[in-house]
C-alpha cells in the first residue's frame, strides 16, 4: 500500500478517503482531499431486483433504417447484441476514424452507473473507457467511496467512438449514440446515475444548462436519481474543483444509502 501510494503521489495524484468517523454516523464528510491511499470497501449486499431484459435481437441490421425504427430495435437488444451493434455502428461520422468502438465496462447489475463524454486516444486503442490519466483519477474517486470499476459500478460514455482530436461530441453524434446509452441504462437498471461533465448531462437529461446550474440539484432520469459532477479530465486541468467533485460524490453516496434504507421509495 505504501509503495503504491508513493508511486501515485509521484504521478501527481491526490488520493481521497472517506473519513470513517463521519460516514459511519451519518454526518457530512469533510470536503477535502486526503494525501493517503486508503479506500473503504463496502460490505457485500444482496443484489437489488433488476428490470427484466428483453430477448436478443440482431445487432447488425440497424444501418439504413429511420431513427424511430433504429431506436426501437436497439431498445430490444440484450447485452451481447447491444455490444455487437455498437461495434458495427455507422450511424454518424465518428466511425470513419475510430480504431474500435468503446461500448462500456463494469458490473452489468451495478447500483452505480457513471456516464462520461467519449473515448480518448487510449480508450480508442484499448476499447475500454477511462483508461488514460482521467481514468486513473476516476479510479481514485471511486476508491474514495469504496467502489471500483469492476465492483458495483458500470462505466459508459455519451458517444462510443472517439471524436477526432478529443473534441466535444457534436449534438448529432450524441443523438446517434443515445439509443445505445438508453439501452445500457435499462439493462443495468442502476440505483443512481452519475453524469461526468456537460456532454453526459446533455445526452442523458437532454439538458443544456451549465454544470454549475445542475450540480447539487435533485435530478432524475425517469425514476432513477441523477447526480451531475465534473468530468475527471476537467479536474486534471482545474485542481481546485476537486473539492466540489468530492461534495458531489458524498451527495451521491447519501442518495444510495437512502435508497438502500427505503427512504427514496
Amino acid at each position: 500500500m505504501r509503495e503504491q501510494a508513493a508511486i501515485l503521489r509521484e504521478m501527481g495524484y491526490t488520493l481521497w478517503q472517506l473519513r470513517r468517523n463521519t460516514a459511519e454516523h451519518g454526518e457530512t464528510p469533510k470536503v477535502e482531499p486526503l494525501p493517503i491511499l486508503a479506500g473503504e470497501t463496502s460490505a457485500p449486499k444482496a443484489p437489488a431486483p433488476k428490470a427484466s431484459v428483453p430477448a436478443s435481437a440482431p445487432g447488425s441490421v440497424l444501418s439504413g433504417v429511420d431513427d424511430g425504427k433504429r431506436a426501437a430495435a436497439i431498445a430490444a437488444l440484450d447485452w451481447a447484441a447491444l455490444t455487437q451493434a455498437i461495434q458495427e455502428c455507422r450511424a454518424c461520422g465518428l466511425c470513419a476514424r475510430r480504431r474500435q468502438a468503446v461500448p462500456g465496462i463494469g458490473d452489468r447489475t451495478a447500483d452505480w452507473l457513471f456516464v462520461g463524454e467519449g473515448p480518448g486516444a487510449e480508450e480508442d486503442a484499448r476499447g475500454e473507457p477511462f483508461v488514460g490519466q482521467a481514468g486513473k483519477l476516476l479510479d481514485n474517486m471511486l476508491a474514495a467511496i469504496g467502489l471500483a470499476r469492476d465492483r458495483n459500478v458500470y462505466i459508459a460514455n455519451a458517444v462510443k467512438c472517439r471524436p477526432e482530436g478529443n473534441r466535444t461530441p457534436a449534438a448529432e453524434e450524441m443523438a446517434a449514440c443515445r439509443p445505445f446509452l438508453l439501452r445500457q441504462i435499462a439493462l443495468v437498471a442502476p440505483k443512481l446515475i452519475v453524469l461526468l461533465g456537460k456532454s453526459a448531462a446533455h445526452s442523458v437529461l437532454n439538458e443544456d444548462r451549465s454544470l454549475s446550474a445542475l450540480r447539487g440539484r435533485p435530478l432524475s432520469f425517469g425514476a432513477i436519481p441523477v447526480t451531475v459532477t465534473y468530468h475527471p479530465a476537467y479536474l486534471l486541468r482545474n485542481l481546485p474543483e476537486k473539492a466540489k467533485a468530492w461534495e458531489d460524490l458524498c451527495r451521491a453516496r447519501q442518495i444510495i444509502r437512502e435508497s438502500d434504507s427505503g427512504m427514496l421509495a
